[in-house]
C-alpha cells in the first residue's frame, strides 16, 4: 500500500550547519508516527519541511504519492508549539475565524464534541487554562477536516491530568481514521500513542520502527533499579550495570540470578524496582544522558 506521506533523503543546510542529513521514512495512513529527538537534533527542522514551512535543500517529500503542491495545505492540519490567538475573541469565534480560511470544513458540532469545547465556547481566549487552550488549538488544526494532522509538542507545559486527557483526544482523532505526525519530549506519551517512531540525532535517523520492537531489540526483558547509595562502595558493578541520575541500572533476561548477585554483594534492596525497559530507556541509550541546550 502506498504510504500517505513519505520523506526521501531529506537534507536541510543552514549557513554553517547541516541540520538534517539524509533523513528518510514513511507514514502509513491511519497511524500515529512519532518524530523524536533531543534539543538541536534536527527534529523541528524535519517537521517544518514535512509541513511545507521550510523548503528542502535536497531530497523529496511526497503526499499520496505526489510532490507537495498547493492542495497540500488544504488537506493537512497543524498544531504548532505556539499559536497566537486573536485578543478579545471567544473560543467559538476563533473556530469560526479559522474555519473560514478553508474551502473544506469539518462539521462544527462534531468538532466541539471531539475537543470538549462545549462548556467554553463563549469564554474569552485570553482566560483559557493551558489544557483548554491546547484543546482549542487542536480543534483549529482540525477545522478543515484534514486527513493528516501535525501535532508539535502539544502537551508541553500541561499538568499530568491535562496531558493524559489530551492523549485521549489524540486517540479519538486516530479512531476517526486520521493520520497523526507527533513530536514530543515525553517518552511515555510517544510509547502510548505512536504506532511507529523515528529517533533523530545530529540530523540523522538513528532508530526507526515500532516502539515495542525497538525496545526488545536493544534491551533484555527487565531492568532492575536501585539508588546508587544502596550499592556497596567496595563492590564493583556487574558488567551489565551502570549508574545514571543517582540510580544503579542492571538489565537482565533472568531476574533470579541477578537478585542472588545483589544479595551476595550486600546491596540494600529496600528501594529496588524491577521494571520493563521502555521508550525512555531506549531514547537515553541512543542519544545519551547529557543535558543539551
Amino acid at each position: 500500500m502506498q504510504p500517505l506521506l513519505s520523506a526521501r533523503n531529506l537534507v536541510k543546510v543552514f549557513p554553517g550547519t547541516r541540520a538534517v542529513d539524509d533523513v528518510s521514512f514513511e507514514v502509513e495512513q491511519g497511524t500515529c508516527f512519532g518524530l523524536l529527538g533531543p534539543n538541536g537534533a534536527g527534529k523541528t527542522t524535519t517537521l517544518e519541511m514535512l509541513e511545507a514551512i521550510q523548503a528542502c535543500t535536497a531530497g523529496e517529500i511526497r503526499y499520496k504519492g505526489r510532490p507537495l503542491d498547493s492542495r497540500y495545505r488544504e488537506e493537512v492540519g497543524i498544531q504548532f508549539q505556539a499559536t497566537a490567538l486573536q485578543d478579545f475573541q471567544s473560543v467559538g469565534e476563533s473556530l469560526t475565524l479559522f474555519s473560514r480560511l478553508y474551502a473544506r470544513r469539518a462539521e462544527r458540532e462534531e468538532l466541539v464534541r471531539l475537543c470538549n469545547l462545549g462548556d467554553i465556547l463563549h469564554q474569552d481566549t485570553r482566560t483559557l487554562s493551558g489544557g483548554q487552550r491546547q484543546r482549542l488549538l487542536l480543534a483549529i488544526a482540525l477545522v478543515n477536516d484534514p486527513e493528516l494532522v501535525f501535532l508539535d509538542e502539544p502537551t508541553t507545559g500541561l499538568d499530568p491530568q491535562s496531558r493524559r486527557n489530551f492523549w485521549g483526544l489524540i486517540e479519538s482523532v486516530l479512531a476517526r481514521g486520521k493520520t497523526v505526525v507527533l513530536t514530543t519530549h515525553y517518552m511515555e506519551e510517544a510509547q502510548r500513542l505512536c504506532d511507529v517512531v523515528a529517533i533523530i540525532d545530529h540530523g540523522r535517523v538513528i532508530a526507526h520502527g515500532r516502539p515495542r520492537e525497538l525496545i526488545r531489540h536493544h534491551f533484555p526483558d527487565v531492568v532492575v533499579r536501585l539508588p546508587a547509595a544502596h550499592w556497596p562502595a567496595d563492590q564493583p558493578l556487574p558488567a551489565s550495570g551502570a549508574v545514571h541520575d543517582g540510580e544503579v541500572e542492571l538489565f537482565t533476561d533472568d531476574v533470579a540470578p541477578l537478585l542472588d548477585l545483589l544479595r551476595r554483594a550486600g546491596a540494600d534492596l529496600t528501594e529496588m524496582r524491577v521494571e520493563t525497559p521502555n521508550l525512555e530507556d531506549l531514547f537515553l541509550k541512543l542519544t545519551g544522558h547529557a543535558l543539551r541546550a
